[in-house]
C-alpha cells in the first residue's frame, strides 16, 4: 500500500565491539525502513540526533569486549553523561518512538529501564549458569504480550541463533510473577516438547522460567537476548523444518515487518 512506501529511519546503534549491525540493517531494510548506521560516538560528537529517528535497534557482539559487566559499560556511557541521558529519555518518551535491544543491547537497554516507561522491572543479565559463552541454535516460544514486534506471533515455537556469555535475566521469582501477570514477559525457552524450561542445554543461560525476552505495557520497547537478525532468511538457520525451504524470509522476519506495520 501506499502508506508503507516511506522508508522511516531506524538508528542501528553500536558502540565499541558490536558486530550484529550489519545483519540488523539488512533486515530493517527488507522490511521497509532506512536503516542508518549510528555510532555512540556520532551521537556524543552531535553528528546524529536521536531526534531523527523513529526507531532505536541496540546491536550485540561482545560491546567493550563484553567486559564492565557487558552491556554495563554501553548503559553507563549513557546514564554517566548528561546530555546523552537526557537525548534518551526524550526519545522514549516520544509515542511514535520504538526501540528494540538484542544480546549486548539488550543488556544495555535493560540498564536504561529508569528512562523507559514501564521498564522499572526489567531484569539485569548476569553470567550464564554454565559459567560459559554459549553459542547455539535454540527453541524458543513467543507469548502473548504488548510488543510491537511480535503482533499476532504468539504461540509460533522457532528456532533461533544465541551468542552470549551473560544472557541469564537476574530476577526473583515474585518480580517474575509481576511481569508474567501484565504479560511483559515476550520470549521463553523452550525444550522439544515446547515447555517453558530452565534445562541446560536447551535454556542455554538458565533465566527462571526460560523468560528470555521482556517488554512495556505499550509494547513501543522490547529486549531480548537471542539474535533474530542473524537467522530472519531461511538460508542462516542451521536446523529448519523442510517445508520452510519454499520461502526465502524465515519466520523472524515477521517481527521486523510488524514493526513497520505499526509506524505506519
Amino acid at each position: 500500500p501506499a502508506v508503507l512506501r516511506a522508508r522511516p529511519r531506524v538508528a542501528v546503534l553500536r558502540e565499541q565491539g558490536v558486530n550484529g549491525q550489519v545483519e540488523m540493517a539488512a533486515a530493517l531494510d527488507r522490511a521497509g525502513f532506512e536503516a542508518v548506521d549510528v555510532h555512540m560516538s556520532d551521537l556524543s560528537d552531535g553528528r546524529q540526533s536521536l531526534e531523527a529517528f523513529r526507531g532505536v535497534v541496540a546491536c550485540g557482539g561482545f560491546s567493550f569486549g563484553d567486559v564492565l559487566g557487558a552491556g554495563g559499560g554501553w548503559a553507563k556511557s549513557i546514564l554517566f553523561v548528561e546530555r546523552l541521558r537526557d537525548a534518551f529519555a526524550r526519545f522514549f518518551a516520544r509515542a511514535e518512538t520504538f526501540s528494540l535491544g538484542v544480546c549486548n543491547g539488550c543488556q544495555m537497554l535493560s540498564q536504561l529501564g529508569a528512562l523507559i516507561d514501564g521498564a522499572e522491572r526489567w531484569p539485569r543479565f548476569v553470567l550464564n549458569r554454565s559459567e560459559r559463552f554459549e553459542a547455539r541454535v535454540s527453541l524458543v516460544r513467543i507469548e502473548e504480550s504488548p510488543s510491537i514486534f511480535f503482533t499476532g506471533m504468539a504461540g509460533s515455537v522457532l528456532p533461533i541463533a544465541v551468542s552470549h556469555g551473560e544472557g541469564r535475566a537476574e530476577i526473583d521469582t515474585p518480580d517474575l510473577r509481576l511481569l508474567e501477570r501484565d504479560k511483559l514477559v515476550a520470549l521463553r525457552f523452550v525444550d522439544h516438547h515446547h515447555a517453558p524450561t530452565e534445562r541446560f542445554p536447551f535454556n542455554p543461560n538458565g533465566s527462571p522460567g526460560g523468560a528470555t525476552a521482556f517488554t512495556t505495557p505499550d509494547g513501543r520497547a522490547t529486549i531480548l537476548m537471542p539474535h533474530p537478525e542473524r537467522v530472519f532468511r531461511n538460508v542462516q538457520l542451521s536446523w529448519r523444518p523442510r517445508e520452510w525451504d519454499a520461502r526465502e524470509d524465515s519466520p523472524w522476519m515477521q517481527m521486523f515487518r510488524n514493526a513497520r506495520a505499526w509506524v505506519g
